[in-house]
């Protein structure tokens, strides 16, 4: 699985390995709020994102925060779960969604202050079973169903990873092992889609982004998918790359941009037809994209390293930064600045390069 969220997991089995001998039992994570705690920021933040002109950040232990200010100060949302959570999106400066471990979907309609539960593994598992019985005859809804079986059998022990929503309404959201549904009404009922998928082997979907009516779906052993038609179908691209991507971006109509896996990128100016590789100075995964403005991206790695592809350029050109923890998703701030979730709390970078609060540094070596 992605090495964030291998960090992820062992941040907390270590927490709860200094939990006493002889405690009393802990109640279930997926029903118990999470703890409001006195630096919210500095927690293992996974996921980040825009709602309107403020910037919310989700990660372990339900931990949700929002700023107001471009990330230099971060207040803590009231969130009803305490499972670790993956990633955020706002299609709009009040609506917004977060995924996360044990199936949890959740949804603020404040931009971010407050948030409600929509959906977990265990309701997954059960429509995943519906919709697989009703998807016809033959060998392939046969292993449909058999694979439905399966999720229900082993109970919400998959994470969600990414999502996508086009607007209020209509969203997707992916993670382990195929799992993939569809809202079309605001999360108040889901659908399977891991059936209209190219995934024989239930790779994991690491990311999920779409523009107007075409929605690409990537993730592991080289995976990419590519539906045309807001959704109905999906077909399977080649790349020219067996590793996996973990991050993704649509810098303009036609261009997609791809990365993952011991720094390896790949883009495409043609709406996915055809691919060239670009150039990475360092072989460390990378694990977010964002757009900068004017067709540029920002790129961050888990070195604490950050890129910047450019429109005409082959290649991503380091950024000078200090010595930062590894990032898991970037933002570009309204004033300029770069706002990372790592896995040390958030870091901003102010557009001159110099930090105003950044975490401390760790280091890590990729094989």
């Amino acid at each position: 699985m992605h090495l964030k969220y291998v960090l992820s997991t062992l941040a907390t089995a270590s927490a709860l390995s200094c939990a006493p001998a002889h405690a009393a039992p802990v109640a279930d994570p997926m029903g118990r709020p999470a703890m409001m705690v006195r630096a919210p920021d500095k927690a293992f933040l996974d996921g980040l994102a825009h709602a309107g002109k403020r910037l919310v950040a989700v990660g372990e232990h339900g931990i949700i925060v929002w700023s107001d200010d471009d990330g230099r100060s971060w207040r803590q949302a009231k969130v009803p779960t305490s499972v670790t959570l993956t990633a955020v999106q706002f299609p709009t400066p009040r609506q917004g969604w977060a995924v996360g471990h044990s199936g949890v979907v959740l949804h603020s309609e404040d931009g971010g202050e407050t948030w409600s539960r929509q959906l977990d593994g265990v309701e997954a598992a059960r429509l995943a079973l519906r919709d697989a019985r009703a998807s016809g005859e033959g060998a392939a809804a046969a292993r449909a169903v058999a694979d439905a079986r399966r999720l229900v059998q082993d109970g919400p022990d998959k994470p969600f990873l990414a999502l996508h929503f086009r607007d209020a309404l209509d969203g997707f959201i992916v993670g382990a092992y195929n799992l993939a549904f569809r809202t079309r009404d605001g999360g108040k009922t889901w659908t399977s889609v891991m059936g209209q998928l190219d995934n024989p082997k239930g790779n994991h979907l690491y990311a999920v982004q779409g523009s107007g009516e075409t929605i690409y779906i990537a993730g592991e052993q080289g995976l990419v998918l590519r539906s045309t038609d807001a959704g109905r179908r999906f077909e399977r691209l080649d790349t020219g790359y067996n590793g996996s991507f973990f991050a993704m971006a649509l810098p303009d109509a036609h261009g997609v941009v791809l990365a993952g896996l011991r720094g390896n990128a790949y883009r495409s100016l043609d709406g996915g037809t055809t691919w060239d590789k670009l150039d990475a100075p360092a072989p460390v995964s990378i694990t977010a994209i964002a757009n900068r403005g004017a067709g540029a991206l920002l790129l961050a790695n888990q070195a604490g390293q950050l890129f910047e592809l450019r429109p005409a350029s082959r290649a991503l050109v380091p950024l000078k930064a200090p010595a930062l923890p590894p990032l898991n998703d970037i933002v570009a701030a309204a004033d300029g600045s770069i706002v990372a979730a790592s896995v040390a709390g958030t870091v901003r970078l102010p557009a001159a390069g110099v930090p105003v609060a950044a975490a401390s540094p760790v280091s890590i070596t990729e094989k």
